[in-house]
């Protein structure tokens, strides 16, 4: 419950404060008293209202305690209020959704804008959105206090952006979006594979921006991308939560429902012009929800990838795909080539990958290596464990 509501009160109390520091500080304290008091006086009917409540209290005490900090949030909020155009109703019917627009900023750098997003609006913790950038952990810190102090200093307004500002914001929002999903659909940490809260948040947030943007084709090959994807959701992992192969998965479990819905989808992504990095991502997913799967247009597809957006992670996933068409000593061979690629090296998944063409071609002594590799960097306890039962597999 506290993660769900913590959004939307980050969201309401910056929109009407026009302060992050002084919204996440009253969010904490609000949920800390509920923590205090709730066991003593039983949880409210409506625990969302008694949190803000509880936080608006809070942020009124202390703005009458610092009258600078009280002068200084007025002219803020004068200024967001005078260059915020009236909205009608249900044009952003979300304030998270609002939000992640204003984040969306062109004066911030465009790290700093989804970093931002999904660290203060999204509720990931500094560890989960510096995975999201391929970036360590003290780094991404250092960024969103970066971030933050470009919010006060340049007195951006934390305000609903005007319809013609919508299109140049739009990528820093379906970056933030898509990054909660990835977070959701394969947690960087913890005892369990998927987050469903985080999964199931970032999939509504992408049905409203659809609802409000359908000719924008990447919001449509956004929301198909983790249809087709979430759909393999039930699949992912076995009786004891461990972590189940595309390859090995029961097709049955999966959501019929969710594919039929997003593979139109991607047809419409895809139609009309150039594709855009999310529809061809959607088009992949939808070739691994078909059987048999078609690899040769898969790699394909991840050639066109890396047109659009060159990454160490598409080249990865295309070695990964090379493999499966070509067998493993081609996708090996394409694997040792990023080996000094640097923003691969704190991800396990690199070293697994190696470690599981390793295994396939025999070579049992250089497998086991990696996946010990792999075992020091992963965070996730069912990839843990699918890791160590690839060891004892290779240890007979």
């Amino acid at each position: 419950m506290f993660r769900e509501e913590r959004g939307r009160l980050l969201a309401a109390l910056v929109r009407r404060f026009g302060d992050l520091d002084l919204a996440e500080e009253v969010t904490s304290e609000a949920i800390e008293a509920a923590l205090i008091r709730w066991p003593v006086d039983g949880v409210p009917a409506s625990p969302g209202a008694w949190l803000m409540t509880t936080a608006r209290r809070r942020a009124v005490d202390r703005l009458r305690r610092d009258q600078t900090y009280a002068a200084r949030l007025a002219l803020l909020q004068v200024e967001a209020d005078r260059a915020a155009p009236p909205v009608a109703d249900g044009v952003l019917p979300d304030e998270r959704l609002r939000l992640f627009f204003t984040c969306s900023h062109p004066a911030l750098p465009e790290a700093d804008r989804g970093a931002l997003t999904l660290r203060y609006l999204a509720g990931l913790t500094t560890a989960e959105v510096a995975r999201a950038y391929l970036v360590p952990v003290e780094t991404m810190a250092k960024r969103l206090v970066r971030a933050k102090k470009k919010i006060s200093g340049a007195r951006i307004p934390f305000r609903v952006p005007e319809p013609h500002e919508l299109p140049a914001r739009l990528p820093g929002v379906l970056q933030a979006i898509y990054s909660i999903f990835t977070e959701g659909y394969a947690a960087s940490a913890g005892p369990d594979l998927v987050r469903h809260d985080l999964a199931e948040e970032a999939l509504r947030l992408a049905r409203i921006l659809h609802r409000l943007l359908p000719g924008e084709r990447e919001v449509t090959g956004l929301l198909a991308l983790m249809l087709l994807t979430h759909a393999r959701r039930a699949a992912r992992t076995g009786p004891d939560g461990g972590l189940v192969l595309l390859e090995d998965q029961d097709r049955s479990l999966w959501d019929r429902a969710m594919i039929d819905e997003g593979e139109p989808l991607v047809v419409t992504a895809l139609t009309g012009g150039p594709p855009g990095p999310y529809g061809v991502q959607a088009a992949i997913a939808a070739l691994h929800d078909e059987e048999p799967t078609d690899w040769p247009q898969i790699v394909f597809l991840y050639d066109v990838l890396r047109s659009l957006t060159p990454s160490p992670v598409v080249d990865l996933n295309r070695a990964v795909a090379v493999a499966m068409r070509d067998g493993p000593e081609a996708g090996l061979a394409l694997l040792d080539d990023l080996a000094a690629e640097p923003r691969l090296r704190g991800l396990h998944v690199y070293p697994a990958a190696r470690g599981e063409l390793l295994r396939r071609l025999g070579r049992s002594a250089e497998a086991a290596t990696a996946f010990r590799e792999a075992l020091e960097l992963v965070g996730s306890e069912p990839e843990r464990r699918h890791l160590l039962a690839r060891l004892d597999d290779l240890n007979g």
